[in-house]
């Protein structure tokens, strides 16, 4: 007769064993391939820097070309100069954001390339508005103006609630608002850019800067363009509205009915592995990202109101401090979901500071216990309060989440993402399959804060989701958007739809690691069985 409960036992022992193995296996992996990215890294970087050194040094040569022989030089020979800008991406994306967002540059003029004359500038940028006028000088001053009246040459002075200066220090966009809109901006035939009588660009054709802080704007001189008012480059954009694509790049059903087949779905759903009764799902993130507003908005659809189960909120530091894992129930006396989330310390991008890399692993192989007090300074280890030496395959994590915030996707640290490298390594080792969520797409975009259902229709949060997935190195098949309830106090069935299909996503991802899972032991019994 057989024992099927012994039999159980013993099979649960074997693949444990095969488990740890594995486990151990791709330790060993990790650290060669790990040495090999420092020392690729490495190189990478001197490569880097020596190209920056040599860009700059020929931007600088071409710069003080004559503007006159380029345009000549390009009239007779037929070529047309390439127009790059010289903003980065970074400074670009702040203005963007402070311009509204859903919006992107169009370059109309450059002074290295049309000339530092405001004949060249009037021909290219008359009658073209709203309008960014960009200056570059010797000591790495990047400063402008905005206005969205459209550049004339009537000489009269125009009024423009929105018009304002900037600066920049490092990346962080400095702004000085207009102190009388009546006189925010003048078009004048014999300048460039000219703002109130404060600040103008290409002043009498020459490549110079009028700087006149207190008439109609105030700045402080030097920390605008560090009294250094000889130009090397002077750049317009146009300000246009993101383009909304013609049809949505994802088909999505945006009705009621939707919304319950997919809770069905996941209500339904039951792990391919036997011995797990609930898939379990990492959520890692930047400090206010959205994790635990994730989850108080996945908790809220099944309850069937707003609620807020999960410390969430607007802070520089994490809320969350210890790992907490959250079961949601569908309806109040509903039963659990076959999900637990695991809600973390936010990720920062200075040392010693959010959750450490090293607490990620121990999280991903189960060794955490529900509650662990997160200490940056002292990562889990074997001997910590708590702490799982034998962990069971339900402990462990089958699926991580990324969650990133769509306002700050572009402007995000190098050591930031650097971390998010390192947990993505380290869930790879495992073969754990993960997904980002880009959150706040309504805050980013107003084509979608004005109709969520916009979302796939918005070129703007495409191109976002674009970004999010080559940061991570991610197919774009692997990045969705999202928006958490924050401020609603009554669900929404477009949210609810976005939500739900992430949850679906997630709950499909957790099948493929137990489809690997059961290919490796497959695997491994025939390696056993074969003399």
């Amino acid at each position: 007769m057989v024992n099927y409960e012994t039999a159980g036992f013993e099979r649960a022992v074997f693949e444990r064993e095969v488990f740890e193995r594995a486990v151990f296996e791709r330790e060993v992996f990790e650290r060669a391939v790990f040495e090999r990215e420092v020392f690729e890294r490495t190189v990478f970087e001197r490569a880097v820097f020596e190209r920056e050194v040599f860009e700059r040094a020929v931007f600088e040569r071409a710069v003080k070309m004559e503007a006159a022989v380029s345009v000549r030089t390009a009239s007779v020979s037929g070529r047309v100069s390439v127009m790059n800008s010289n903003l980065t991406r970074v400074q670009q994306r702040a203005l963007c954001r402070e311009l509204g967002g859903g919006v992107k540059l169009k370059l109309l003029f450059k002074a290295s390339i049309h000339g530092f004359s405001s004949a060249a500038f009037h021909q290219r940028c008359d009658g073209r508005g709203p309008t960014l006028s960009v200056a570059y000088n010797s000591s790495a001053h990047v400063f402008g103006g905005f206005t969205t009246a459209a550049f004339a040459q009537t000489n009269g002075y125009v009024n423009d609630q929105k018009a304002f200066l900037f600066s920049f220090r490092g990346d962080q966009l400095l702004k000085y608002p207009t102190t009388n809109s009546a006189y925010a901006v003048r078009m004048v035939a014999t300048a460039g850019p000219y703002f109130g009588e404060s600040l103008i660009l290409m002043n009498q054709s020459q490549a110079a800067v009028h700087s006149a802080p207190g008439n109609y704007y105030n700045f402080p001189a030097e920390e605008m363009h560090g009294n250094d008012l000889q130009l090397l480059e002077c750049e317009v954009y146009q300000v246009e509205e993101s383009s909304e694509l013609d049809r949505p790049w994802r088909p999505m059903v945006w009705l009621p009915q939707r919304r319950q087949e997919l809770m069905d779905t996941i209500c339904s759903y039951k792990p391919l592995c036997s011995s797990v009764s609930q898939v379990r799902v990492l959520v890692v993130g930047p400090v206010g990202a959205g994790k635990s507003s994730f989850f108080n908005s996945i908790n809220s659809v099944f309850r069937g109101h707003v609620t807020s189960q999960a410390m969430a909120g607007s802070s520089g530091t994490s809320l969350t401090t210890k790992f907490r894992t959250y079961s949601v129930k569908n309806g109040r006396q509903g039963k659990p979901l076959p999900i637990i989330l695991c809600d973390t310390m936010g990720l920062e991008d200075s040392m010693g500071a959010g959750l450490d890399i090293d607490d990620i692993s121990s999280i991903l192989k189960g060794h955490t216990p529900d509650g662990h007090q997160f200490n940056s300074s002292a990562p889990l280890h074997s001997e910590s309060l708590g702490y799982r030496s034998c962990p069971e395959l339900q402990d462990q994590v089958h699926c991580v989440l990324f969650i990133l915030d769509a306002t700050s996707v572009s402007m995000m640290p190098e050591k930031l993402e650097a971390k998010l490298s390192a947990v993505r390594r380290k869930a790879n080792l495992l073969n754990i399959p993960q997904l980002t969520l880009v959150s706040k797409v309504d805050e980013a975009c107003p084509l979608v804060k004005e109709d969520l259902t916009n979302v796939y229709k918005s070129g703007f949060i495409k191109d976002l989701m674009q970004e999010a997935a080559v940061r991570l190195g991610l197919p774009l098949s692997c990045v969705l958007p999202l928006k958490n309830y924050s401020e609603e106090l009554e669900l929404e069935v477009c949210v609810d739809v976005l939500l739900l299909t992430a949850l679906q996503q997630t709950l499909r991802f957790a099948d493929n690691y137990f489809d690997d899972l059961s290919d490796r032991l497959q695997r491994s019994r025939v390696a056993n069985a074969t003399p």
